[in-house]
């Protein structure tokens, strides 16, 4: 593995969750920009206080360490967990992409990205489909990530 670069997380639609990436039994490392996207936004942000939770739960999700911040309000992951249950409405597709830029948002205050950009789509029945794109200082084309069916990244 690099000395310079992050170990690559890579998002498993069977399991549900993240990896780190092997190749030929090493770690495969990266600059770290498709890990930071994937973990912004499928890691659970707790819900506000006007949000509704899904299934009549009571749990509002997030990470206890949020709690002790460097910045007051600062907040890990994202709330589109809470459109786990709605059906194919545009304002769904909306929120998604309100959540999505929520949870990258730390990418701009943070000087890693000049902006970054989010489409959400409904690629086949009951799929919610996210386009990330995220323009890094000094690059002229963006580098694109794409997370569809069961979360699936795609990077392009």
């Amino acid at each position: 593995m690099s000395a310079t670069g992050d170990m690559k997380l890579v998002w498993s639609p069977a399991a549900l969750g993240a990896d780190v990436a092997v190749e030929l039994n090493d770690l495969v490392s990266e600059d770290g920009l498709q890990t930071a996207v994937a973990l912004s936004l499928f890691t659970d942000r707790r819900a506000e206080d006007g949000d509704v939770l899904p299934d009549d739960q009571v749990d509002r999700r997030g990470w206890w360490a949020d709690e002790l911040a460097d910045v007051p309000g600062d907040r890990i992951g994202s709330r589109l967990w809470l459109l786990g249950r709605m059906k194919d409405q545009p304002d769904v597709l909306s929120r998604a992409e309100q959540y999505a830029g929520e949870a990258l948002r730390w990418m701009v205050d943070d000087h890693v990205a000049d902006r970054v950009e989010v489409l959400a789509s409904v690629p086949s029945p009951g799929v919610l489909g996210l386009t990330v794109d995220v323009f890094k200082p000094a690059q002229k084309e963006p580098t694109r990530f794409r997370f569809a069916g069961a979360w699936r990244a795609e990077e392009s």
